[in-house]
């Protein structure tokens, strides 16, 4: 265990302070005088005692306080970016200030969830961030290649946006796969879809042509979808209900991190001509940790709770309204990053390298948007935070692709930051939605009516490329779609934060959650 000490004079309303029980990061409880324990909170083992002696100064009504606090996160993988943090909070230099009833929330450290996580929480949480690492590098490796992989095949740009509008057949496979975990479980298809997703990718290093590339990787991002999916549903079943949007937020902010190893790793394409194969091969290579990582993680609690068999039978207006979402938010979303490369490439004369260091640059502040939307999304409600989000970020977006210069780095940062307030404002209303008997399944139809839309953007966007002989007003055109998104999040969107999901699915019945552990 860790300990952390601190030792401060106080007078007496001070030493009441530090007599009552913490309520911020985590909830104390009194466990004999002068001593207190964790009731709920990120700790595996937590206990801190008080001893109390007279000031040094001898002044009547001063004392002096010695803290000692014993300690051991519920953060596994990530437990080391959180330590520093915590040993701040636990340590103090003075009394903390008299309780008030009913302001936990407003001292919560900022870094922290709006709503606090126990043991469990925390635990499958940091996994499932682990998980994530694997499905963004898997669902962003294509898109890094293409460009390199159609130089080497002889491809058109109409014939990049056709295979990789082709690749998203292989979400019918994942619609497949989210079915049988409502049935199955979700922790096993998690583990095969790793399997799969690292296997298949693996075999795009030997494609002889663009055809069996886009193939294996049909195969690939089946799998890595299906793996994405089945982390946002777990983690919706899992944390408390004034932290879903949080989770979302820091599962994207990971997924990315793995999306970011594949854009480092892309450089290496300008090496040589089929230097990119060596990208496909890295998934197989880290699989044995991710199964480990998997092998740790517990089946969902409400999945294990009984649960009714539930249909899409009075489900569908939901189905409908996120499913059209999906389709005109990623008509455009699409085509804006999977034609980045060969834009940045062939319009303004990026190497491999440079393109590398643009991606990160304007698409690591993304995870400030991410960040900020998710605790807006849990404090402040979903519904804002997406429309803000979606329509200042498409703009941007799009304007990004009428500029060069300066002025298309600066509009690629705060587009990046401005877009990303939606991730968690708006992808967590897939597993909220739907009842347990059923939220896989129709986080699958969701996904494919965004493969849909995917795929159309892209054939339009490389054909209205090819038609204009560039991709500035072939991306204006697509900025419809989000515009049709902000439309549906005004007039039809329910508002969900602070709601547990079976007040928004009655049908599963609010039973007793199973014992921790």
């Amino acid at each position: 265990m860790r300990e952390t000490t601190s030792e401060y004079e106080v007078d007496d309303v001070g030493l009441a302070a530090v007599r009552t029980p913490r309520d911020d990061l985590l909830l104390e409880v009194a466990d004999g005088p002068d001593r207190f324990g964790c009731a709920q909170g990120p700790f595996d083992r937590y206990e801190r005692t008080v001893v109390v002696a007279p000031a040094p100064s001898g002044a009547e009504g001063r004392h002096l306080v010695t803290e000692t606090v014993r300690w051991e996160l519920a953060i596994p993988i990530w437990g080391g970016l959180f330590r520093p943090l915590v040993r701040r909070l636990l340590h103090r230099t003075e009394a903390p200030p008299p309780p008030e009833p009913g302001a936990a929330a407003a001292r919560a450290p900022w870094w922290s969830p709006p709503a606090r996580f126990d043991a469990r929480s925390a635990q499958v949480l940091s996994r499932l961030c682990g998980l994530s690492l694997l499905a963004g590098y898997l669902g962003t490796v294509i898109t890094q290649t293409i460009t390199y992989a159609a130089d080497e095949f002889g491809a058109s740009k109409s014939g990049q946006g056709t295979t990789l509008a082709a690749v998203r057949v292989g979400v019918l496979l994942s619609l497949v796969l989210m079915g049988l975990a409502d049935r199955h479980g979700r922790k096993r298809l998690l583990v095969w879809s790793a399997v799969g997703g690292a296997t298949a990718a693996a075999l795009g290093a030997l494609a002889p042509n663009l055809w069996v590339l886009g193939t294996t990787q049909t195969f690939s991002r089946a799998f890595s979808t299906a793996m994405g999916l089945l982390i946002a549903v777990v983690a919706a079943e899992e944390m408390p209900a004034g932290g879903r949007a949080y989770a979302v937020s820091v599962l994207a902010m990971t997924g990315a991190l793995g999306a970011g190893v594949a854009v480092m790793l892309q450089s290496l394409a300008g090496l040589a001509v089929p230097a990119w194969r060596v990208i496909y091969v890295v998934p197989l290579l880290v699989l044995p940790w991710f199964l480990r990582v998997g092998d740790r993680l517990p089946e969902s609690r409400r999945f294990a709770r009984p649960h009714a068999r539930a249909r899409f039978a009075g489900h569908r207006a939901r189905l409908a309204l996120l499913c059209g979402t999906a389709f005109f938010g990623l008509l455009f979303y699409a085509p804006n990053t999977q034609f980045q490369n060969d834009f940045l490439r062939t319009e303004h004369g990026f190497s491999a390298p440079m393109i590398t260091a643009f991606t990160l640059l304007t698409g690591t502040p993304a995870g400030i948007g991410v960040v900020v939307g998710g605790r807006l999304a849990d404090t402040h409600g979903r519904r804002l935070v997406g429309v803000v989000g979606t329509l200042g970020g498409a703009g941007l977006m799009a304007l990004g692709y009428q500029l060069g210069g300066p002025a298309l780095w600066v509009v690629g940062v705060v587009g990046s930051i401005i877009a990303a307030l939606t991730v968690p404002a708006l992808a967590v209303y897939g597993p909220e939605l739907f009842p347990t008997g059923l939220r896989a399944k129709a986080n699958g139809v969701i996904s494919l009516a965004g493969v849909a839309g995917s795929a159309v953007g892209l054939v339009l966007g490389g054909r209205l490329a090819d038609h204009f002989g560039r991709y500035g007003p072939a991306i204006a055109l697509l900025g419809l779609g989000p515009v049709v998104v902000v439309g549906l999040v005004v007039a039809f969107y329910p508002e969900t934060a602070h709601l547990e999901l079976e007040e928004l699915n009655p049908e599963d019945v609010p039973l007793p959650l199973p014992p921790l552990g």
